[in-house]
Protein backbone atom coordinates (compact mmCIF):
# COMPACT_ATOMS: atom_id res chain seq x y z
CA UNK A 1 0.00 0.00 0.00
CA UNK A 2 1.78 3.20 -1.08
CA UNK A 3 1.42 6.09 1.78
CA UNK A 4 0.33 9.73 0.71
CA UNK A 5 1.68 12.76 2.60
CA UNK A 6 0.15 16.03 2.79
CA UNK A 7 0.42 19.28 3.45
CA UNK A 8 0.05 19.94 7.04
CA UNK A 9 2.46 23.01 8.12
CA UNK A 10 3.31 25.75 5.96
CA UNK A 11 7.20 26.73 6.26
CA UNK A 12 6.38 30.41 7.42
CA UNK A 13 5.05 28.86 10.17
CA UNK A 14 8.44 26.01 10.91
CA UNK A 15 10.57 28.95 9.89
CA UNK A 16 9.24 30.50 12.97
CA UNK A 17 8.89 27.02 14.84
CA UNK A 18 13.01 26.47 14.95
CA UNK A 19 13.91 30.24 15.03
CA UNK A 20 11.79 30.07 18.50
CA UNK A 21 13.50 27.48 19.62
CA UNK A 22 16.84 28.56 19.50
CA UNK A 23 15.66 31.90 20.36
CA UNK A 24 13.72 30.48 23.76
CA UNK A 25 17.36 28.05 24.69
CA UNK A 26 19.66 31.04 23.73
CA UNK A 27 17.45 33.22 26.19
CA UNK A 28 17.63 30.53 29.05
CA UNK A 29 21.37 29.64 28.73
CA UNK A 30 22.01 33.56 29.10
CA UNK A 31 19.88 34.23 31.82
CA UNK A 32 21.38 31.47 33.35
CA UNK A 33 25.00 32.10 33.13
CA UNK A 34 23.98 35.79 34.03
CA UNK A 35 27.13 38.45 34.29
CA UNK A 36 27.35 40.63 31.08
CA UNK A 37 25.21 38.06 29.39
CA UNK A 38 22.14 39.78 30.93
CA UNK A 39 22.91 42.40 27.27
CA UNK A 40 22.15 39.25 25.09
CA UNK A 41 19.60 37.89 27.66
CA UNK A 42 17.55 41.27 26.70
CA UNK A 43 18.53 41.25 23.09
CA UNK A 44 16.91 37.37 22.51
CA UNK A 45 14.06 38.55 24.96
CA UNK A 46 12.94 41.19 21.90
CA UNK A 47 13.72 38.78 19.70
CA UNK A 48 11.26 36.30 21.24
CA UNK A 49 8.85 38.86 21.23
CA UNK A 50 8.98 39.73 18.09
CA UNK A 51 8.22 35.93 17.04
CA UNK A 52 5.41 36.11 19.47
CA UNK A 53 3.89 39.03 17.70
CA UNK A 54 4.07 37.40 14.40
CA UNK A 55 3.19 33.78 15.25
CA UNK A 56 0.06 36.18 16.83
CA UNK A 57 -0.80 37.22 13.10
CA UNK A 58 0.25 34.39 11.65
CA UNK A 59 -2.68 32.53 13.27
CA UNK A 60 -5.14 34.87 11.67
CA UNK A 61 -3.45 34.94 8.13
CA UNK A 62 -1.51 31.44 8.45
CA UNK A 63 -2.34 28.28 6.26
CA UNK A 64 -5.31 25.88 7.70
CA UNK A 65 -4.28 24.67 10.53
CA UNK A 66 -1.54 27.25 12.30
CA UNK A 67 -4.74 29.27 12.14
CA UNK A 68 -6.24 30.20 15.88
CA UNK A 69 -9.86 28.96 14.75
CA UNK A 70 -8.01 25.11 14.62
CA UNK A 71 -5.91 25.52 17.52
CA UNK A 72 -8.73 27.03 19.60
CA UNK A 73 -11.29 24.06 18.62
CA UNK A 74 -8.95 21.40 18.87
CA UNK A 75 -9.39 20.91 22.63
CA UNK A 76 -13.14 20.98 22.25
CA UNK A 77 -12.21 17.06 20.65
CA UNK A 78 -10.74 15.95 23.92
CA UNK A 79 -13.36 13.54 24.78
CA UNK A 80 -13.35 11.96 21.10
CA UNK A 81 -9.79 12.15 20.94
CA UNK A 82 -9.47 9.59 24.06
CA UNK A 83 -11.77 7.48 23.11
CA UNK A 84 -9.52 6.92 19.75
CA UNK A 85 -12.22 8.94 17.57
CA UNK A 86 -9.72 11.85 16.34
CA UNK A 87 -9.35 11.78 13.30
CA UNK A 88 -8.02 15.52 11.94
CA UNK A 89 -4.94 16.84 11.20
CA UNK A 90 -2.73 19.42 12.73
CA UNK A 91 -2.43 19.59 16.33
CA UNK A 92 -4.21 17.02 17.82
CA UNK A 93 -6.64 18.48 20.83
CA UNK A 94 -3.88 17.67 23.79
CA UNK A 95 -1.49 19.11 21.38
CA UNK A 96 -3.29 22.38 21.05
CA UNK A 97 -3.13 23.04 24.80
CA UNK A 98 0.66 22.54 25.18
CA UNK A 99 0.96 25.16 22.23
CA UNK A 100 -1.22 27.61 24.36
CA UNK A 101 0.34 26.56 27.55
CA UNK A 102 3.81 27.46 26.11
CA UNK A 103 2.95 30.94 23.83
CA UNK A 104 1.07 31.81 26.75
CA UNK A 105 4.03 30.89 29.01
CA UNK A 106 6.71 32.55 26.78
CA UNK A 107 3.90 36.28 26.35
CA UNK A 108 4.19 35.94 29.95
CA UNK A 109 8.40 35.41 30.27
CA UNK A 110 8.28 38.62 27.50
CA UNK A 111 6.05 40.91 29.40
CA UNK A 112 7.92 40.29 32.63
CA UNK A 113 11.38 40.88 31.34
CA UNK A 114 10.03 44.17 29.65
CA UNK A 115 9.37 45.28 32.76
CA UNK A 116 11.95 43.26 35.14
CA UNK A 117 14.76 45.45 36.74
CA UNK A 118 17.14 43.65 39.32
CA UNK A 119 19.29 46.34 40.28
CA UNK A 120 22.33 44.84 38.80
CA UNK A 121 22.77 43.20 35.56
CA UNK A 122 19.52 43.64 33.78
CA UNK A 123 16.94 46.19 33.35
CA UNK A 124 13.85 45.60 30.79
CA UNK A 125 13.15 48.37 28.22
CA UNK A 126 9.78 49.21 30.28
CA UNK A 127 10.68 49.12 33.64
CA UNK A 128 9.95 52.82 34.21
CA UNK A 129 6.58 51.82 33.40
CA UNK A 130 5.79 50.29 36.75
CA UNK A 131 6.98 51.26 40.37
CA UNK A 132 10.13 49.98 41.94
CA UNK A 133 7.97 47.29 43.72
CA UNK A 134 5.96 46.18 41.12
CA UNK A 135 9.29 45.79 38.88
CA UNK A 136 10.89 43.94 41.48
CA UNK A 137 8.01 41.39 42.00
CA UNK A 138 7.71 40.69 37.90
CA UNK A 139 11.55 40.02 38.19
CA UNK A 140 10.66 37.63 41.08
CA UNK A 141 8.32 36.22 39.14
CA UNK A 142 10.27 36.07 35.88
CA UNK A 143 12.88 34.12 37.37
CA UNK A 144 10.24 31.40 38.98
CA UNK A 145 8.73 30.65 35.71
CA UNK A 146 11.44 29.72 33.59
CA UNK A 147 10.78 26.39 35.89
CA UNK A 148 7.43 25.91 34.46
CA UNK A 149 8.85 27.00 31.05
CA UNK A 150 11.82 24.19 31.65
CA UNK A 151 8.92 21.74 32.52
CA UNK A 152 6.64 22.84 29.72
CA UNK A 153 10.24 21.80 27.15
CA UNK A 154 10.52 18.62 28.76
CA UNK A 155 6.82 17.40 28.15
CA UNK A 156 7.47 18.50 24.80
CA UNK A 157 10.64 16.67 24.39
CA UNK A 158 9.18 13.70 26.14
CA UNK A 159 6.09 13.91 23.94
CA UNK A 160 8.06 14.10 20.88
CA UNK A 161 9.94 10.96 21.72
CA UNK A 162 6.74 8.94 23.41
CA UNK A 163 4.95 9.27 19.51
CA UNK A 164 8.39 8.40 18.11
CA UNK A 165 8.27 4.97 19.55
CA UNK A 166 4.60 4.72 18.80
CA UNK A 167 5.63 5.18 15.21
CA UNK A 168 5.04 8.67 14.61
CA UNK A 169 7.78 11.15 13.59
CA UNK A 170 6.86 14.12 14.39
CA UNK A 171 9.96 16.12 13.78
CA UNK A 172 10.38 15.42 10.23
CA UNK A 173 6.66 16.81 9.65
CA UNK A 174 8.04 20.07 10.82
CA UNK A 175 11.06 19.87 8.78
CA UNK A 176 9.31 19.35 5.62
CA UNK A 177 5.71 20.50 6.04
CA UNK A 178 4.37 16.53 5.06
CA UNK A 179 2.70 14.23 7.15
CA UNK A 180 1.38 11.29 6.30
CA UNK A 181 -2.51 11.10 5.81
CA UNK A 182 -3.83 8.71 8.18
CA UNK A 183 -7.18 9.02 7.54
CA UNK A 184 -9.68 9.83 4.93
CA UNK A 185 -10.99 13.08 6.48
CA UNK A 186 -7.79 15.14 6.55
CA UNK A 187 -6.87 17.60 4.06
CA UNK A 188 -4.09 19.35 3.18
CA UNK A 189 -3.57 22.39 4.77
CA UNK A 190 -4.28 25.80 2.52
CA UNK A 191 -2.92 29.21 2.64
CA UNK A 192 -0.10 30.76 4.33
CA UNK A 193 1.80 32.43 1.16
CA UNK A 194 5.53 34.33 2.40
CA UNK A 195 3.62 37.82 0.92
CA UNK A 196 1.94 37.30 3.97
CA UNK A 197 4.27 36.04 6.37
CA UNK A 198 6.59 39.02 4.96
CA UNK A 199 3.64 41.45 6.11
CA UNK A 200 3.52 39.63 9.24
CA UNK A 201 7.00 40.11 9.79
CA UNK A 202 7.10 43.80 9.18
CA UNK A 203 3.92 44.48 11.06
CA UNK A 204 5.66 42.20 14.22
CA UNK A 205 9.26 44.01 13.59
CA UNK A 206 7.68 47.53 13.86
CA UNK A 207 6.39 46.50 17.06
CA UNK A 208 9.33 45.68 18.81
CA UNK A 209 11.17 48.54 17.38
CA UNK A 210 8.05 50.58 19.21
CA UNK A 211 9.40 48.68 22.48
CA UNK A 212 12.92 50.19 22.17
CA UNK A 213 11.67 53.37 21.09
CA UNK A 214 9.38 53.55 24.09
CA UNK A 215 13.31 52.81 26.08
CA UNK A 216 14.58 55.68 24.92
CA UNK A 217 11.50 57.73 25.16
CA UNK A 218 11.03 57.06 29.11
CA UNK A 219 14.99 58.24 29.65
CA UNK A 220 14.96 61.14 32.69
CA UNK A 221 16.24 63.37 30.86
CA UNK A 222 19.93 64.81 31.68
CA UNK A 223 20.44 67.57 33.96
CA UNK A 224 21.54 70.88 32.06
CA UNK A 225 24.88 71.40 32.27
CA UNK A 226 25.79 74.21 34.83
CA UNK A 227 27.69 77.09 33.16
CA UNK A 228 30.56 78.68 33.86
CA UNK A 229 28.71 81.82 34.07
CA UNK A 230 26.80 80.47 36.98
CA UNK A 231 29.73 79.91 38.86
CA UNK A 232 30.59 83.46 39.22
Amino acid sequence: MQHRYIRVWDAPLRLFHWLLAATVSAAIVTGWLGGTLMLWHGRLGLLVLGLLLFRLLWGFVGSSYARWGCILRAPLSIPAYLRGQWRQAGHNPIGALSVLAMLGLLSFQVGSGLLANDDIAFQGPLYRVVDAESSAWLTALHRQAKWLLLGLIGLHLLAILLYRLKGKALVPAMITGQSLQEYPEQRAAQGGSWGAALLAALLAGALVWGVQWAEQALEPEAPAATSKAADW
